[in-house]
Formats: C-alpha cells, structure tokens, sequence
C-alpha cells in the first residue's frame, strides 16, 4: 500500500545522485548520436569525392547520407535539450521537498516505437 503523502522521506542524497548518473546517461546517448550523425555525413561526402577520381558511367546519389546524418545530429541535439530540461525540473522538485515520482517523458517510449516499426520491416 502506498502511504500517505505526509508519511513519505524526503528526498535524500541517493535520489540527487541517480537523477545525476540519468542525466549523464543522456548526455552520452546525445553525443553519441550526433558523433554518429557526424560519421554518417562525412561517409557521404567521402563517396562523392571517390566519384569524382574514378568517375562512373551513372554517378550514383549519396546525398542521402548527409541528410540522413544531419537528422542523427540534430536529434541528437535534442536530445541535450530535453535531457537538462528534465533534470533541472527534477533537481527543482527534489530541491523543493518532493518527490521524483513525476514521468516528464517516458525513457522506454522510443524503444517501443522502434520495435513496433521494426514488425513491419
């Protein structure tokens, strides 16, 4: 049974610590995916320049890459923006009194979403 608001601890160091090693997990999820992002560009561009000294009869299109890339950085951008949006509103509330009880975003939502679309693949 779930006690009473009024019966619960407050918030002690464990609490400040794991909200700690979260946010720097998604940080290093963000950097990740924008170093990525960033191989993922740049192997595009190495294929157009390798087009270029032996030149094929029909160039094949590796614009994709980049674009592809640039989405992995700047989802990876976003991710940064969410991750310290969380954890400041965390630390506010765990300054405050309260407890982390709240879900701003669901960290499991994506991989979800990703093997849902990887059923129809």
């Amino acid at each position: 049974m779930n006690a009473p608001d009024k019966m619960k601890p407050p918030p002690g160091l464990s609490d400040s610590l794991a909200a700690e090693r979260t946010f720097l997990a998604w940080i290093r999820t963000g950097l990740a995916l924008m170093g990525f992002g960033f191989v993922v560009a740049r192997f595009g561009l190495f294929l157009q320049r390798l087009q270029l000294i032996e030149p094929v009869s029909t160039p094949k299109p590796v614009g994709l890459s980049v674009w592809f890339g640039t989405a992995l950085i700047a989802v990876g951008v976003l991710v940064l923006l969410l991750s310290a949006w969380r954890h400041v509103r965390l630390m506010h509330l765990l300054n405050g009194g309260g407890t982390a009880a709240f879900r701003p975003f669901n960290a499991s939502g994506p991989h979800r979403g990703f093997s849902r679309a990887g059923r129809y693949c």
